[in-house]
């Protein structure tokens, strides 16, 4: 399997060195050559298998030429095999229609740890032969920092160097991230959003003064093999309830398009989707584009679900290269126009073929905190904010009574316990492996949110790397 950059004038790499590279050189974002096909047969004869076994076969056609089916079945039993519930996924039925995907039992109780515990396994597989070693630079919202930490704490041949806004992220998801104290791990608490933070991570990849010294990678969902991983639970889901002889629905909470973009990878794969619900907060540029073609960038308002506090949604970018003909040249004038003026109008086509599977809601913190107490009123389930958005578009989007509807269920309660007490008045524990994150020893910097600070902070504790990537 090749992979193409979805800007158009970066070469062309196989899944190891796209895993390995996060972003391309030319500023856009691998995706590949072609998609997988299943047959409604192998679709069908996924149902029942152990999720470690679907998990292989679903991502093998990815990275074909890179590693073997028994390898990578390997890494998924050993990465899933830390996940507190044996479905790693499990379904959870809510009512006659509505179903919740839950997505948190890995160690740091939200939805990146499935395909975090994988992306830091195949690190180390790729770096194992010689003294290769990788900078990993990643932007936060809160979930992916804490899950990427957790993955990659210890490992030799990786630095991580973790930025999240200051303030802006709950205080279980700073403290799991900011109390693992391995010598390879580095946080960095910046001023400002996690736009800005994110934006200094992708500006790091075209430096050539940090690329030229250093081989760095990216953990957030800016690399391919973080949205692979995630395609898997789409099928997953989609079989328990029927699938390939009955469509379902499912209702993602995102702020960077990763999780959503991942349920549309599988349908192109052939997985009976009868609609992805693209479910945001008031931070609604997605909400924005898909119903009336503007994306435009309005401001962060911080809101009870900070991971979807975001108004750059780096991989809608993947989507909109997918819908307009794969034209990367096309698809590199128009982000050109994002990044100059923070707004720019989708294409007719794009909004066109985007209407065909997606839909969207948006959900005003008031109803954000209803959906959280219908949830735990009508179904005696406690939801983590995020979830209860998700919830609430699931339910305001009008669908036929036959077609499942499944929201994606990406964070333990117990990570924003605040938010969902003052919304339900319970106050949801941590689980016991979790019990005293709040006493443990915390270590992080503050810096500006200035480029030029940050990549000083990064270059002085990296490690030069022999063989820099660009």
């Amino acid at each position: 399997m090749e992979y193409v950059s979805t800007r158009g004038s970066a070469s062309a790499l196989e899944f190891r060195e796209v895993t390995l590279a996060g972003l391309a050189s030319d500023g856009g974002l691998y995706v590949p050559r072609h998609w997988p096909q299943f047959t409604a047969e192998q679709i069908a004869a996924m149902a029942g298998k152990p999720y470690c076994q679907l998990a292989a076969e679903v991502m093998a056609p990815f990275v074909a030429g890179s590693l073997d089916f028994a390898c990578l079945l390997q890494l998924c039993e050993q990465a899933y095999g830390r996940f507190a519930h044996g479905a790693v996924t499990p379904l959870r039925q809510l009512d006659a229609q509505h179903w919740l995907l839950e997505l948190f039992h890995g160690p740091t109780l939200a939805f990146k740890d499935v395909a975090l515990q994988l992306l830091g396994l195949l690190f180390e597989e790729f770096l194992k032969d010689g003294d290769r070693h990788l900078t990993v630079v990643g932007a936060t919202s809160g979930d992916t920092g804490s899950a990427a930490i957790d993955a990659l704490a210890g490992r030799p041949h990786v630095d991580v160097f973790m930025l999240h806004p200051k303030g802006r992220v709950s205080e279980v998801q700073r403290r799991q991230m900011t109390t693992v104290l391995a010598g390879n791990i580095h946080n960095i608490a910046i001023d400002g959003s996690f736009d800005d933070a994110q934006a200094m991570v992708k500006r790091m990849f075209q430096d050539r003064a940090m690329t030229d010294r250093f081989r760095i990678s990216a953990v957030n969902s800016i690399n391919w093999a973080r949205l692979m991983a995630q395609v898997v639970y789409y099928f997953a889901a989609g079989v328990a309830l029927g699938a390939p002889y009955r469509k379902i629905a499912f209702s993602v909470p995102t702020g960077n398009f990763g999780d959503v973009f991942a349920g549309y990878v599988a349908a192109r794969m052939g997985l009976p989707v009868e609609r992805l619900i693209v479910a945001t907060n008031v931070n609604d540029i997605l909400h924005r584009a898909i119903t009336t073609a503007d994306y435009s960038a309005q401001g962060v308002t911080p809101t009870a679900a900070p991971s979807m506090d975001i108004q750059v949604s780096s991989n809608f970018e993947r989507l909109l290269f997918d819908l307009g003909d794969r034209d990367g040249a096309a698809m590199a004038g128009q982000m050109r126009e994002f990044d100059q003026a923070k707004a720019m109008r989708l294409t007719p086509a794009q909004h066109q073929r985007a209407g065909a599977l997606f839909t969207s809601a948006r959900a005003t913190g008031d109803e954000m905190d209803a959906a959280m107490r219908w949830a735990v009123e009508t179904t005696g389930e406690l939801v983590d904010p995020h979830t209860a958005i998700g919830l609430h578009a699931a339910r305001s989007v009008a669908l036929p009574p036959h077609v499942p509807v499944v929201t994606l269920a990406t964070a333990h309660p117990a990570k924003f316990a605040p938010a969902v007490k003052a919304a339900t008045g319970i106050h949801p524990p941590l689980p016991d492996r979790l019990a005293d994150l709040l006493e443990r020893e915390e270590r992080f910097d503050e810096l500006p949110g200035d480029y030029d600070t940050v990549s000083r902070y990064i270059a002085a504790r990296a490690k030069v790397c022999a063989d820099p990537i660009h």
